[in-house]
């Protein structure tokens, strides 16, 4: 299926430092709604679809809700306000909210981050892609994912985003990482041990020696303005 849509969006209202323009998504928001409801209406499978392109469909389909979101509640200064906000049992955050129609059944986004992407596919790399609206996730990607590109595309965010010495800082004495590889860690290491796996794409490499510890998470939201 195509990614048109979300690509020409992406291209329109997100910066090159990975900064979010809500308000200009808020002037297009017909045309995001109609790329969800595409994917709604054009559910992966097994069958006919290949493993890189469901991969891309719900990285896709997470960016694009987690925007969706945001928009719903708009203005907010974290998406984690989003939680605090809720009037619904049994549901305290955001990615919790089950807004997502997918072939008729409801999905939230911890559904498919946790139970589809992280369970189908060991694909760390994933963690690089999906974007939780907040500026210590990774940059969101000014392109939609496709399924042809897929494998170039997650290298590319993986090497960005370990390089990127906001959300890691690497030198030869010490190494400063993202919460994302404490909380995933496990996810990591079905590849390879973590320090292997960041020296793949670090610049400096982070030997045995080097005492690792973790970023606070900047969870203020995304927003170019």
């Amino acid at each position: 299926m195509s990614h048109q849509i979300f690509d020409e969006l992406l291209k329109r209202y997100v910066t090159d430092e990975g900064l979010v323009d809500y308000r200009g998504f808020i002037t297009d928001s017909v045309q995001l709604t109609e790329y969800i409801d595409l994917l709604s209406n054009n559910a992966p499978n097994d069958s006919n679809w290949s493993e890189d392109d469901q991969i891309a469909y719900w990285i896709n389909l997470y960016n694009a809700a987690t925007i969706d979101l945001v928009l719903q509640y708009y203005p907010v200064a974290s998406i984690k306000d989003i939680g605090s906000s809720i009037q619904v049992p049994f549901v305290n955050t955001p990615w919790d909210i089950q807004f997502i129609e997918i072939a008729g059944e409801r999905y939230d986004l911890n559904n498919i981050e946790h139970n589809i992407l992280r369970k189908k596919w060991v694909e760390p790399r994933i963690h690089f892609a999906i974007n939780c609206a907040s500026l210590s996730c990774p940059k969101l990607r000014r392109e939609a994912y496709e399924g042809e590109l897929l494998q170039r595309q997650l290298d590319e965010q993986a090497r960005e985003f370990v390089n990127d010495d906001f959300r890691n800082d690497i030198t030869t004495t010490g190494a400063s990482l993202s919460k994302l590889f404490d909380w995933f860690e496990g996810d990591f290491r079905k590849k390879m041990p973590l320090r292997a796996f960041i020296n793949q794409y670090s610049e400096v490499k982070i030997s045995e020696e080097v005492e690792i510890s973790y970023k606070e998470y900047n969870w203020k939201l995304n927003d170019v303005n």
